[in-house]
């Protein structure tokens, strides 16, 4: 199976990064630094270039340089061989000359270039796939739905146009849905106003919901090693009869309840391998260890590597952000085997984390 590979990366006000370029090695690239120096945030910028959003922004201006109004990433890429050079530029949503001062203008807040043309988001995504693993990972077992949901997107996609068009479209639906009831309550419009947004959602949300339950399955039955950890998708499925049971809570509340965007999964850790055991075991969330839940989730990541490679038939670029320090021995030497059967960009702050035998393969960049 061949590999996605990314050859550069040019960064502009991106984060604590005015001006900076870094070459790849084809294999396995290393970046060591001390903590604070960006070190995460080249790999944040990679990670946008696949996926079109961060792994940790709330709102795109966090990622523009303090003081300036327009941020620019750049990589160029090889999604089939050829290469391709793609571009993200990132704005405060006002116009700002070259020394950062804001002249009004509104301006799109993101815009997207495959070999300097402009591209929509839909088509944007898919030209570069990665799979990111760094500390906060564990969050999605201990945080709220909303970063499962994060998650479960993540890697669709960047594998499905459809499920990217879907997804994009389920969410304007919902929020022009969410204003609708509020109209409904607040200034007593009629119910029919919804009926065209009602098909939008159930057509989509419907996609939204086979899709991600294609990829609860192929990991649960993946040959990667998930043993006794299962996924347990809770799936809030939208449809007509659905929406007309929750019709008086969804008008009083003025928000739409049903639907993907109420999702939610679980990782369940049982006694006996997944496929003998189904409806059995612990919710990792309520009563795993650390260590356990930190297990879950290294699996996760790599069933996740798996799972893209074989729906696309190309190796995603691995991104590995400081988890030496997060893993035992067993499990760095797991994950280093795992390393050089695709292009790996990792981060270290301690080089000593690295086993000398693999460290000796590593292309080490000092930043």
């Amino acid at each position: 199976m061949v590999g996605m590979q990314i050859d550069s990366i040019t960064l502009q006000n991106f984060r604590n990064h005015a001006k900076r370029e870094i070459v790849f090695g084809r294999g396995m690239t290393l970046l060591v630094g001390a903590n604070a120096v960006g070190k995460t945030n080249i790999l944040e910028a990679i990670f946008l270039l696949a996926t079109g959003r961060s792994f940790r922004a709330e709102v795109e201006v966090q990622m523009i340089q303090a003081g300036q109004g327009v941020a620019w990433v750049k990589g160029a890429v090889r999604p089939d061989g050829e290469e391709v050079k793609l571009e993200i530029v990132l704005t405060t949503g006002q116009a700002s000359l070259p020394d950062g001062q804001v002249i009004g203008t509104r301006v799109a807040k993101k815009k997207y270039l495959v070999d300097g043309v402009g591209r929509r988001m839909v088509d944007f995504v898919g030209n570069l796939r990665v799979v990111y693993f760094g500390p906060q990972d564990l969050e999605i077992i201990t945080d709220s739905p909303s970063v499962r949901r994060n998650w479960l997107d993540t890697v669709l996609v960047q594998i499905d146009r459809d499920y990217r068009r879907a997804s994009l479209s389920y969410r304007k639906g919902l929020r022009q849905r969410n204003r609708l009831l509020e109209q409904i309550r607040d200034e007593g419009k009629p119910r029919s106003i919804l009926f065209f947004w009602d098909r939008l959602l159930i057509e989509n949300g419907e996609m939204l919901t086979a899709k991600r339950q294609e990829l609860v399955d192929s990991i649960n039955r993946g040959s990667w090693g998930f043993g006794k950890l299962r996924l347990e998708y809770d799936k809030s499925v939208i449809s007509f009869p659905r929406l007309q049971k929750y019709e008086k809570e969804e008008v009083a509340a003025g928000v739409t309840l049903v639907g993907p965007h109420r999702d939610d999964f679980k990782m369940i850790l049982a006694d006996k391998p997944a496929a003998d055991n189904f409806g059995s075991g612990r919710d990792l969330a309520l009563y795993g260890s650390r260590g356990e839940q930190r297990t879950a989730v290294f699996s996760l990541k790599l069933a996740e590597l798996e799972f893209v490679g074989l729906k696309t038939g190309q190796k995603p670029v691995l991104l590995l952000d400081d988890i030496f320090s997060e893993l035992d021995h067993s499990h760095r030497r797991r994950l280093l085997k795992v390393i050089p059967k695709q292009q790996t960009i990792m981060t270290t702050s301690d080089i000593h984390l690295v086993e000398p035998e693999f460290r000796s393969k590593m292309e080490v960049i000092k930043l």
